[in-house]
């Protein structure tokens, strides 16, 4: 599961490990000797922190992981099996054993875990997964996954594109990290530009009320019914043999990065100036029903965060700037470009080249795109895969030089007339339209 991994996971598992010997103060405690006016400022507003770099992005997390003190709710497109990814199981394994109930939902396109482990994690009383929308990977065989992509095309490719870490239910992190190392910084050939965001207060409230949304759906089914017969294999100490192995891996030094352990040993001491740092703002977190749609307009049909977004647009009245790794206008995008463009508004996108894409079917719908986005006036900045700031934009980049790795851009981030920010997980495409279901903050600050 690679996106579920690394957001949470990871900086669970580093941190409690390298932290050990620092009891964890709960959230709400912390809070209330470290920032005297938060209560208040909450009552109304949200605290947001962007999260910019790969590794305080991973400090965020690993603090709040370690401070959770009842729940830990994770929700994302893709659970890595890497080096972040079992970390990531470990400690939210570890979470459970401390008693933090633990929930998990992820997509099932992309689990690359076995049934076995995931039986193996879910076994524990605090800890469950749930699948969404499982017609592809879990539970499927061949016959099964050709059935389903010939009879049920629509909801074959409708996912769950969302991607949270909601802890206590009053703070979160959202954005475009998946759980994989190429998300923060840590693949050493290979790596994102993204971007998340830390909202603390109401906002989280409603990140936490739309993970239940989806967790009680008809979409998200538990791994134990999915894998019924598989499970009856499942002995407590089969159970019991895999905590051991996943403990022991997560303590064995060649599993961590130098630079990983710093960033985790760090955590306590860098939290609270990113909470210093915060702006306090009316945020919107804006999302999608379970199934993004009623399904009955084939692969169209929209969905709130679509339609939230392009309200949003269309209120521009100077300028829009937007960073969207995937660029493939949706029916009537350019149409209303070239009318923003028409009457003074000023239209910047940022999206990848040829060179640092790592999906090429995505990048040739939007090289058949291109002179007509050109033609309306939009102003278009592809993405070098080895940019001249490089350093600037990775802290060790130093200790991954050596393999000369790629550049990518996957945050998904919208600014309109320098005031309204959106950041989020909508792509600008038809999938993120019409088919899959997205979460973002938007605000005006």
């Amino acid at each position: 599961m690679r996106e579920l991994h690394n957001k949470t996971a990871t900086a669970i598992l580093l941190l409690l490990i390298l932290c050990a010997h620092a009891a964890a103060q709960p959230l709400p405690a912390w809070l209330s000797e470290n920032c005297a006016d938060c209560e208040e400022r909450m009552s109304e507003k949200t605290g947001v922190y962007i999260l910019e770099k790969g590794e305080e992005s991973l400090v965020g997390r690993a603090w709040l992981t370690q401070n959770a003190a009842r729940t830990i709710d994770v929700q994302y497109f893709i659970w890595s099996t890497d080096n972040v990814g079992t970390l990531a199981a470990e400690q939210l394994l570890r979470a459970a054993e401390r008693g933090i109930r633990v929930r998990v939902l992820v997509d099932d396109l992309l689990v690359d875990a076995q049934g076995k482990t995931l039986l193996l994690l879910s076994a524990h009383p605090n800890a469950e997964i749930r699948i969404y929308n499982p017609n592809i990977s879990v539970g499927v065989n061949w016959w099964q996954r050709l059935k389903n992509a010939v009879t049920s095309f629509r909801m074959v490719n409708q996912r769950m594109h969302d991607k949270t870490a909601i802890f206590d239910g009053i703070a979160g992190i959202t954005g475009g990290r998946n759980m994989a190392d190429e998300y923060f910084d840590f693949n050493h050939t290979y790596n994102f530009r993204d971007r998340d965001v830390l909202l603390l207060g109401p906002a989280g409230a409603e990140m936490s009320e739309n993970f239940e949304e989806f967790w009680n759906s008809p979409f998200g089914h538990s791994v134990e019914t999915i894998l019924e017969e598989e499970g009856l294999g499942i002995t407590a100490e089969a159970v019991a043999q895999r905590s051991r192995e996943l403990h022991t891996y997560a303590a064995d030094p060649k599993n961590f990065d130098p630079q990983v352990r710093f960033a985790i040993v760090s955590a306590p001491r860098l939290f609270p100036g990113l909470l210093k740092a915060m702006s306090w703002e009316h945020v919107k977190f804006i999302s999608d029903v379970p199934g993004k749609n009623k399904g009955d307009l084939g692969l169209g049909g929209g969905g709130e965060s679509t339609q939230y977004l392009i309200e949003a647009i269309r209120g521009a009245r100077s300028s829009i700037l937007i960073q969207s790794p995937y660029l493939i206008m949706p029916d009537g995008g350019i149409e209303l470009f070239k009318e923003l463009v028409e009457r003074g508004v000023r239209i910047r996108i940022s999206t990848n080249s040829l060179a640092s894409t790592d999906n090429i079917q995505a990048f040739s719908g939007y090289h058949g795109q291109r002179d007509d986005l050109l033609e309306a006036g939009v102003e278009l900045y592809e993405y070098r895969a080895h940019p001249a700031i490089k350093e600037e934009l990775i802290d060790r980049y130093p200790q991954i030089a050596i393999n000369d790795p790629v550049f990518a851009l996957h945050a998904k981030s919208m600014v309109i007339d320098d005031k309204t920010v959106f950041i989020g997980t909508f792509n600008l495409d038809p999938r993120s339209a019409n088919l899959n279901t997205e979460v973002g903050m938007l605000a005006d600050s």
